[in-house]
């Protein structure tokens, strides 16, 4: 039982001493981060950027790849930034970093994103849009058509239960005839 219980006081102690100061680190460098998506991009393409740290609900992120600054504002995954920016299409390939402004104030939030060269294969294109696939166009003219169970619909259903009703006395009308005998 002591056994036990000294191994289980051991292993507390290593995870305090391993956690603290990696803890104490990230209290120290609570600046925030920018994540790139995608990180690594051909020049003309269109990246986002989700960042934390700002305390602000604006922001903007500037870097000498983009065309224009990316103007952050609250994502749907608060407490986060989002943001979408252009690479310029005249950007050399290189790593390029990213400063952001919270409300105004420079903030000490900073990222990269990598140009890739023209020459290098370029990702594959991903959706961007739906696909124009049919169906939602013509959900107003179908329900202005009026078809469905109707008075000769009704007609027929009762018609055939009538049918499968006889069938199912009739059957079993000659079923006790046969015990009988």
């Amino acid at each position: 039982m002591r056994t036990g219980l000294l191994a289980l006081s051991a292993a507390g102690a290593a995870v305090v001493l391993v956690t603290g100061p990696v803890t104490a680190a990230q209290a120290a460098d609570s600046r925030g981060s920018i994540t790139v998506t995608p990180y690594a991009v051909p020049p003309g393409t269109e990246v986002d950027l989700r960042v934390s740290g700002c305390d602000g609900t604006t922001g903007r992120a500037y870097s000498d790849a983009f065309v224009s600054p990316g103007v952050l504002a609250p994502s749907a995954d608060r407490p986060t930034l989002f943001a979408e920016a252009r690479v310029k299409s005249s950007a050399a390939p290189g790593n390029y970093e990213i400063k952001v402004t919270c409300d105004g104030v420079d903030a000490k939030v900073k990222g990269t994103v990598r140009v890739l060269d023209h020459s290098s294969p370029s990702p594959r294109p991903t959706p961007t849009a739906p696909v124009h696939a049919g169906g939602g166009g013509a959900a107003e003219q179908l329900a202005a058509v009026e078809e469905g169970p109707g008075t000769r619909h009704a007609l027929i259903g009762l018609g055939l239960t009538a049918v499968a009703a006889v069938a199912v006395a009739f059957r079993s009308v000659r079923r006790r005839r046969s015990t009988r005998q």
